[in-house]
């Protein structure tokens, strides 16, 4: 397929042809090892600072333009490309090509000088790990971009499975079938299959409210993914969506970032299946929503003052501590990673999910696994353990009157880069630190033994995480789903700051909706609020 220019892109490319010395630069992604032509992501940067975009030099080949910014320093320009070489035309001048292949090959930059001959470049990308060899397959949960770009996409990100938010809604009580932010639902609910690994399931939907009876009045977003019938009701109220989803049985529902105003609120109503924990602030390039909706409670202990990387860092942990006081109310939620490609300044994928599959691929076996927590997601690094010889999303009962449960944790953590620290929680607090061992494998990558050994004597869960931090504070994570253990008598409970923070959140949003929302939807949080009462008694 071939996509029309965007007008920078038109721009860039007028430039180059204005000028009596312009040349034709081709390259060729290839993989390293194999010298097979693979299909990538390329950006190419002017020594002035001008992005430019290639075009792929197959009559069989497709490029897919990619230009979003949020600030002056928060950009994504790039290319996406099929398998084949691309081709672009340069005024003389040095140049910096980058090439990239989703998150299992190493990133390659290299400066090229253009003069007035034509000029051939190779670039060989080095695989680190082929996660899909061990039975590891990827999915973005949030994605905006048109569902004709997505094969050329998701094989330039070897991405498994996406979930295209066709249906969008932006405003309360408006139906999604009517949505403001629609695309084109010429596809049905057939999946769409790119390959027998690569697949999108093309009606997805995502209530994102900004605004109440033509008023600014933000509530949030949640995602049904995977369902077939096009929901023709609005939100707020909220339980239909749940209700929608149980009539249909495969859907998730999948909750958007954990500070919008109405997520904790809705978090006892929906049953949600997934909570985005790779979210969609996330990006490749500089971290820029500082300050952002409903601020992190002080038990916290996070620093959002400034606007640097380890403001990017505290956004991370109010995700991670907030799913960690979800997880201790006995929500059954798991974790899923997605970017709003096509929104946003970020890649497809960029932030993942994988799911093990034990028996290969198929969508339906993805879809259950990633319900059931057979998962993790990642930003960079790769987190394979397992607990007592089982991977995330496996539950024990315990007999009352058993003994302590014991708990080894084996695995691997790799990464294309030395790791920093490698951790295991229970309940959502650290019970071991370990110093990664970044052994170089045979790929040449960074792999860390994980051999550790603990006992649970009260009802919980377990996760493992990882973190690659860089010199300059930009960081990489992965993170496990839970494992979870019930002990009779040893009942799972928030702590105090914990479920104080959850009915705060509730009551302020009672408060500042109430001459707002209509009853009904205020009712819904009077239920949600009695529901975090409860469990603080």
């Amino acid at each position: 397929m071939k996509h029309a220019l965007l007008p920078s892109c038109i721009f860039a490319l007028l430039l180059a042809t204005l000028h009596a010395d312009a040349a034709t630069l081709t390259g060729t992604v290839i993989d390293a090892k194999t010298s097979a032509t693979i299909p990538s992501r390329v950006y190419i940067q002017g020594e002035s600072g001008e992005w430019l975009f290639p075009r792929s030099a197959s009559p069989d080949g497709s490029a897919v333009y990619y230009q979003k910014s949020r600030l002056k320093e928060s950009v994504e320009m790039h290319t996406t490309l099929s398998a084949h070489p691309f081709r672009i035309d340069l005024p003389a001048g040095n140049y910096t090509i980058t090439a990239e292949r989703g998150k299992e090959y190493r990133p390659l930059k290299e400066t090229v000088t253009v003069t007035d001959k034509p000029l051939t470049v190779r670039l060989p990308l080095e695989r680190w790990i082929n996660m899909a060899k061990r039975g590891w397959f990827s999915a973005d949960t949030h994605v905006h971009r048109p569902i004709e770009d997505l094969p050329n996409i998701m094989l330039a990100e070897d991405l498994n499975v996406a979930f295209p938010l066709t249906y969008w809604v932006t405003r309360a009580f408006e139906a999604p079938s009517q949505g403001d932010k629609n695309t084109r639902d010429k596809h049905g609910t057939d999946l769409i299959e790119i390959d027998n690994t690569r697949v999108i399931h093309p009606r997805n939907t995502e209530y994102e409210i900004f605004t109440v009876n033509g008023q600014r009045h933000m509530l949030g977003a949640v995602f049904v993914l995977g369902h077939k019938r096009v929901l023709d009701f609005g939100a707020p109220t909220v339980q239909p969506i749940a209700a929608a989803r149980d009539a249909e049985g495969t859907p998730l529902l999948d909750l958007d970032k954990h500070n919008w105003p109405w997520s904790m609120a809705i978090m006892p109503l929906l049953n949600v299946d997934l909570f985005e924990l790779s979210n969609n602030h996330l990006w490749r390039t500089k971290f820029a929503f500082t300050n952002w909706a409903e601020p992190a409670p002080a038990y916290m202990k996070l620093d959002f003052h400034g606007s640097g990387p380890g403001v990017e860092m505290a956004w991370a942990r109010f995700g991670f501590e907030n799913y960690y006081a979800l997880l201790n109310c006995g929500f059954r939620i798991n974790p899923s990673g997605g970017t709003a490609s096509g929104v946003h300044p970020v890649p497809l994928g960029f932030g993942r999910v994988y799911v093990h599959l034990k028996n290969g691929f198929s969508y339906e076996a993805f879809r259950d696994g990633l319900k059931r927590g057979s998962s993790f997601v990642t930003t960079g690094p790769m987190l394979d353990v397992q607990l007592n010889g089982e991977r995330p999303g496996r539950e024990w009962k315990r007999n009352a009157g058993s003994k302590p449960f014991k708990a080894r944790f084996t695995g691997t953590a790799i990464n294309a880069r030395p790791l920093t620290s490698i951790e295991v929680l229970f309940n959502g607090r650290v019970v071991k630190t370990m110093v990664p061992g970044n052994s170089t494998n045979s790929d040449g990558a960074f792999e860390s033994q994980v051999e550790f050994e603990t006992e649970a004597t009260q009802s919980g869960w377990f996760v493992a995480r990882c973190w690659q931090i860089d010199d300059d504070g930009r960081f990489r994570f992965a993170h496990t789903a839970p494992w979870r253990i019930e002990i009779p008598g040893k009942p799972l409970r928030p702590r105090r700051e914990q479920i104080d923070y959850l009915i705060q959140r509730v009551k302020d949003q009672i408060e500042r909706s109430r001459e707002t929302l209509p009853k009904a939807a205020i009712d819904e949080y009077r239920e949600a609020l009695r529901f975090y009462e409860k469990l603080a008694e």
